[in-house]
């Protein structure tokens, strides 16, 4: 058996060997393209320890033998690469999946980071990845590669076609100072060059913000700050740049397909260090993606609903949901106005228009309808701000709830096998037509509860003097929707425990725990288990991840669900109802002793005002919670629409009926219902779609349109900050304290599963269907989020810091980073970022000022109408 080769001994057949990372890197160092040396510790020996954990002694000598033939006495660095069998594929890079270790010098360091490798194998991360992917893991097996260390100046990543408009003949180049770790990690805003390396010319470069780079020394590698001069200075000049494209050109060529290349660079020019082929592209598209094409006297923004469709739409949810947003905001309008001067609005007054740019979904409004709707502002205001808001909060308890409710339960227990395609498809339009108008509710239960928030703040600022504790102490432990869903959890794990049986067997990742009862478990138990979990999802497992309905709720994917299961099970969750009734006890204590130190006319203003923000905030929570009613009946209609045309031969699988648009999808339907033989071929379109889709995920779309100071000025209003660099993100301070720890980027519900206590949440958005994970994590960041979204609020619950709507978290963190999480001034710290100057309370405190006279008012008309 072959423990060791070198790099010049193996080429693009030996991954089995060598791996798809070390197979690449022979066959590149053999074609003469400029790889450092090394060799390559193969899977004949991987695992191979003593009692100890520590490299076989036979092994170890071989591997320090191949090391010292390959410094000699030059006394270099060496760099150590996990290289597995399942990486580096045509359909699935694995990359970040395995362990790399740089900046080694000695032996000891090298074996150690040689059984590192091996275990990193083992991660959750990569074995959740493996899953996904459907690799099977008896055939997994990983071999290091032992690598002399490039000394760079410079580095970065090169893509030799450009993943996100397809273009074939341009490579994207991102550079920055010192070793790639800084770019593939994240921790910089690396420079962007686009070339045509065929034309001899580059296209377009940015220059990014690199206040970092990482150096190789003492057995590791460390981040060190960068000058000022050269943190924005130009990494490649344009000649760097076409060189490094022609290397890439010609590597491209070699393997005959577009590739993903790490590159670095050192006094001796440039060195390829990774080659894989890009598993990503984007089809292509000719107008350039980076710009964000509007209409002439117009304005675009992703605000309100939007905040919950972080991502490009699938091409089905596109087409329904644009005009079931606009007729339910049209139909609100109406409503609204109509309240206080019936007729003074008609349909042609309001033209909302939902859009997508880039695959990006936003509202848009001519000039003129925007206008016309800032002056109908003041009657909408009177209704939903008038009589402290309670007849909003009336309209959503007595009637948008319970009407949405009733849609819903007309459609929940449709037969699918026996139901028309076109009956299916138009429960469907109906069922998400009436979540969009539900919505109406809640866009005006926010901002009613967030202005109450914000005159509690104001008067507990202005009125109160020195505080004794944070205003939302104030706000803290009553029953919300996500409460009461953690609970019936908490007591679910509860009834568990009383069965040893069938806690082992649901702590067990492996056991299906909604399949055929597993052994070790009384039958009659695991039939009770299915009743209550069953039950359990039936009352909570319609709370979205994401508007968009490819993606499962918990009742279609009970992962989140179960991992918190399984973390009170381990012993690890902390009792909800203790917690509450804590937070409960120390609001009414902080409450009366702050009633204490106040005079009466404060006293007065201050109970009636906090009386007002206690009374609405919960309700906001519930009204969200809602939102996804639809949504579980929603998908069984879909999936049982792909199932008919999957059955067809239209589409590869059921789930690709999301990639349709709705045109076909209606006319595939009607063929089904009249029997008439149907020859579609859409598995190639759908490839395509999919492939435009993973090119739209990389863009980060502009909160409003045109960017202009008219759309500047509206800035501070939108959900999410623009065009955040540097060491610090900027966001809304959600909940205070300060934590560091290992960032958990979790981008969509196939990321729950890897969560682990104690990580950072970084997503796009929170739910209330994140609400599991917030009882294991020790942060919350997020790209879309105000001061009053439901991260906020429920972070408050839980007691840990939460910084939202930063707009550039999940591209500027990577798992594993260490981040720093400071709540209460709004801050994420990257790496060893400084704080910068907080921004000033007032400012929050001059917003719900402006409130502070409506409720004063209202009750005192209410204290006289009861006198």
């Amino acid at each position: 058996m072959t423990n060791i080769v070198w790099l010049d001994q193996v080429g693009a057949g030996d991954g089995a060997l060598v791996g798809g990372k070390g197979a690449n890197l022979g066959e590149l160092l053999r074609a003469g393209f400029p790889v450092p040396n090394g060799f390559v510790v193969t899977t004949n020996a991987y695992g191979r320890t003593d009692a100890a954990g520590n490299v076989a002694p036979e092994l170890a000598a071989e591997i320090v033998d191949a090391y010292h033939k390959l410094v000699g006495d030059s006394g270099a660095l060496v760099a150590v690469r996990s290289s597995a069998t399942a990486e580096d594929l045509a359909d699935a890079s694995f990359a970040g999946q395995q362990e790399s270790y740089l900046g080694i010098e000695t032996t000891s360091a090298l074996l150690r980071a040689v059984v590192d490798c091996w275990a990193s194998l083992e991660s959750e991360r990569a074995k959740a990845y493996r899953a996904k992917q459907g690799v099977d893991e008896q055939g997994v097996r990983l071999a290091a590669v032992v690598q002399i260390m490039v000394h760079s100046v410079s580095s970065g990543v090169m893509f030799t076609a450009n993943p996100v408009n397809g273009h074939l003949e341009q490579s994207v180049i991102t550079a920055s100072w010192g070793l790639g770790e800084a770019v593939v990690g994240g921790l910089v805003d690396p420079d962007q060059i686009i070339v045509d390396p065929s034309a001899g010319r580059v296209v377009a470069r940015q220059a990014g913000d690199k206040w970092v780079r990482v150096v190789a020394e003492d057995d590791g590698t460390h981040t060190i700050s960068v000058d000022e001069a050269k943190r924005r200075a130009t990494v490649l000049d344009d000649a760097q740049a076409l060189e490094l494209a022609g290397i890439g050109e010609r590597i491209e060529e070699h393997f005959g397909a577009p590739q993903d290349i790490e590159w670095a660079a050192d006094a001796d020019g440039f060195h390829i260090v990774q080659a894989r082929p890009i598993t990503a592209l984007a089809e292509r598209v000719d107008d350039v993606p980076d710009e964000w094409p509007v209409a002439p006297k117009a304005m675009y923004f992703r605000a309100s609903i939007v905040e919950q469709m972080p991502d490009p739409l699938t091409p089905l949810f596109a087409d329904l949901v644009g005009p079931a947003v606009a007729n339910g905001l049209d139909g609100f309008f109406l409503e609204m106005t109509n309240w206080v001067d019936p007729g003074s609005l008609t349909a042609e007054d309001v033209k909302t228009q939902f859009v997508t740019i880039n695959g990006f979904a936003y509202y848009c409004y001519g000039n003129e309808t925007f206008a016309g709707l800032l002056k109908l502002t003041p009657s909408i205001i009177k209704p939903v701000f008038g009589n402290g808001g309670q007849t909003i909060v009336k309209r959503w308890r007595d009637d948008q709830l319970p009407m949405y409710h009733k849609v819903v339960d007309a459609w929940r227990d449709t037969e699918l096998a026996s139901t028309p395609s076109l009956r299916l498809l138009d429960g469907v339009r109906e069922l998400l037509n009436a979540g969009c108008y539900y919505y109406t509710s809640v866009q005006t239960i926010i901002p009613l509860a967030a202005t109450a928030e914000m005159a509690w703040q104001a008067v507990y600022a202005t009125l109160v003097g020195v505080p004794r504790v944070p205003e939302e102490a104030y706000l803290i432990g009553y029953d919300t929707a996500p409460v009461r869903a953690e609970k019936a959890l908490w007591d679910l794990a509860q009834w568990c425990l009383g069965h040893a049986g069938l806690v082992a067997a649901l702590r067990d990742v492996d056991v299906d725990a909604r399949g055929e009862c597993p052994d070790g478990v009384d039958p009659a138990i695991w039939d009770e288990w299915l009743s209550r979990f069953g039950a359990y999802l039936d009352d909570f497992g319609y709370q979205t991840y994401n508007l968009d309905f490819i993606n499962p709720v918990p009742a279609d994917d009970p992962t989140p669900i179960l991992q918190a299961l399984r973390f009170t099970l381990g012993g690890q969750g902390k009792d909800p109802y203790e917690r509450q009734a804590a937070l409960a006890k120390r609001r009414d204590e902080e409450t009366a002793a702050l009633w204490r130190r106040l005079d009466p006319v404060r006293l007065w203003l201050a109970q009636r005002t906090l009386e007002h923000a206690q009374e609405l905030s919960p309700i906001r929570e519930d009204a969200l919670a809602a939102m996804g009613l639809a949504w579980p009946t929603m998908r069984r209609f879909l999936g049982e629409l792909g199932r008919r045309m999957a059955q067809a031969g239209v589409i590869a699988a059921a789930e690709d009926v999301f990639w349709l648009r709705e045109d076909e999808v209606t006319s595939l339907a009607s063929r089904f219902d009249a029997v008439q033989p149907v020859a579609d071929d859409l598995r190639d379109v759908v490839e395509d779609r999919k492939a435009l889709w993973r090119g739209q995920t990389k863009l980060h779309p502009p909160q409003g349109l045109p960017r202009n100071k008219a759309m500047a000025a509206m800035d501070p209003l939108m959900p999410a900050k623009d065009g955040q660099k540097g060491p610090v993100l900027k966001g809304n301070a959600g909940s205070g304290g300060v934590v560091t720890g290992p960032a958990r980027v979790v981008a969509s519900v196939a990321d729950f599963g890897d969560f682990q206590p104690g990580e950072i949440l970084v997503a796009p958005i929170t739910t209330p269907a994140y609400t599991p994970l917030f009882a294991m994590a020790g942060g919350v960041v997020t790209d879309v989020g105000g001061i009053l979204s439901h991260g906020s609020i429920v972070a408050r619950e839980y007691g840990i810091p939460a910084v939202l709507g930063t707009g550039a978290a999940t591209a500027r963190i990577r798992t594993g980073d260490v981040i720093t999480v400071d709540g209460a001034h709004g801050q994420v710290l990257l790496g060893d970022g400084e704080p910068k100057a907080a921004v000033p309370k007032w400012v929050g405190w001059a917003a719900g000022a402006a409130a502070v006279g409506g409720v004063i008012a209202w009750r005192v008309r209410r204290a006289r109408r009861k006198s």
